[in-house]
């Protein structure tokens, strides 16, 4: 009889698809998936099933901004909206490139990417101050403009301009759950939670409404992981391994951690708010919330760290 597969939540962080200002269209950002889904269909080779999720804020950003400039012509879109066109988008780029990577593999897989809705609390904190800047900058005239009539929450951002913020509520659950085990149960690959799921609030009769909200990609990963019982949370980001005091002279690369030493590391300030911080919460509360283990690396060393040779994993003991 053989062993079920092992089932991994694989969270692609941005700079998996846009690598610099200059390669931002969109036949660049296949090209990253392109190279991120090697890796992935590496994973498969070894026998794992997985669900792929990804970031997306450059890409809201840019329907944002083509919005804006449209204006005078056309509807503007709603942030639900933008995290809807970007799921099916790069959830396309990333269907193509593993279909074209199982092709050359002789892998027996289809994937399939479910648009994903993630449930927040409409009474979470973050929805009394915003903080998640979103779109293009703007002069101070036109932010105000747009406080009054479109009752934007706007703030100066370090000299540079105004931007729009919005909420960043914490995920509650993942709408599509079923959906998505049913798949991966399957043997399909899933691209699911696409810029960390599209969030929605519940009315008083429990209906779903979309929110003016980002959600956290890895939160919403990490939720994921639980929610289908996963093996392994592997987040693929820019760095092969985490560090202590990182960019610093005594920086120091990590092989292993367990769930104390993480929760210690964080409380210390060694993950910054802005880049490895939320990552390393996601995994802690994947650990917490009884997740088996974790793994950080980037997308060109995904196969030697599944094989321990480097990243680093973290685990509960």
């Amino acid at each position: 009889m053989t062993q079920p597969a092992r089932v991994a939540v694989v969270a692609v962080g941005g700079n998996s698809l846009i690598k610099d200002p200059k390669h931002q269209s969109v036949p660049d950002q296949y090209q990253a998936a392109v190279e991120t889904c090697a890796h992935i269909a590496g994973m498969i080779e070894q026998g794992w099933d997985v669900v792929v999720t990804h970031g997306n804020g450059p890409q809201v950003g840019f329907i944002l901004r083509r919005s804006e400039l449209s204006a005078h012509e056309l509807h503007t879109v709603p942030l639900d909206s933008c995290g809807a066109d970007t799921q099916g988008a790069i959830g396309y780029m990333l269907q193509k490139a593993l279909y074209n990577e199982f092709k050359k593999r002789g892998i027996q897989k289809q994937s399939a990417t479910v648009v994903t809705q993630v449930l927040v609390d409409k009474d979470d904190p973050s929805f009394k101050n915003p903080s998640k800047p979103i779109g293009s900058f703007m002069p101070k005239e036109l932010a105000l403009e747009h406080r009054e009539k479109d009752r934007w929450d706007v703030v100066e951002d370090a000299g540079r301009g105004w931007r729009r913020v919005v909420a960043s509520p914490i995920p509650q659950r993942i709408v599509e759950r079923d959906a998505i085990k049913e798949l991966i149960d399957a043997g399909f690959t899933v691209v699911a939670v696409g810029g960390g799921g599209i969030p929605v609030v519940e009315d008083e009769h429990g209906m779903l409404e979309g929110a003016e909200a980002v959600i956290d990609k890895d939160y919403a990963s990490s939720l994921l992981a639980n929610a289908i019982d996963a093996d392994l949370f592997l987040i693929s980001t820019a760095v092969e391994k985490v560090a202590l005091n990182f960019g610093k002279p005594n920086q120091v690369w990590l092989d292993h951690l367990t769930l104390a030493q993480t929760k210690e590391y964080l409380a210390e300030g060694h993950f910054a708010k802005g880049s490895m911080g939320p990552k390393i919460q996601a995994i802690i509360w994947y650990l917490e919330r009884g997740g088996k283990e974790a793994l950080i690396t980037n997308p060109e060393n995904i196969e030697r760290a599944l094989k321990g040779d480097t990243g680093t994993r973290i685990t509960r003991e």
